[in-house]
């Protein structure tokens, strides 16, 4: 992991409550202008992450452990799984 990169007094909020982000923050963060990104609070800090990336994380959270509750333990017994649920039981 590279060290952090702080910007101080680089990022200003408009009246309205708009935030413009450096170019290397949109950068880390994978976005483009006119792209999204999520707000992670945790008490008095806010982090700022990709969507899709922060989405990912919490899909793979959520599903840790259920293919070992539903028995499946190998790359076959995936494909099987797969196979019942699209009705194939060639």
């Amino acid at each position: 992991m590279s060290a952090p990169i702080e910007f101080m007094n680089g990022v200003s909020v408009s009246p309205d409550g708009s935030v413009t982000l450096p170019q290397e923050a949109l950068s880390a963060l994978g976005v483009g202008g006119g792209g999204r990104v999520a707000l992670v609070v945790e008490g008095s800090t806010v982090r700022l992450e990709n969507p899709a990336i922060l989405a990912m994380k919490k899909f793979q959270r959520e599903m840790a452990g259920e293919a070992e509750r539903l028995g499946i333990m190998s790359d076959e017994d995936a494909m099987a799984v797969v196979k019942e649920f699209r009705g194939d039981y060639s």
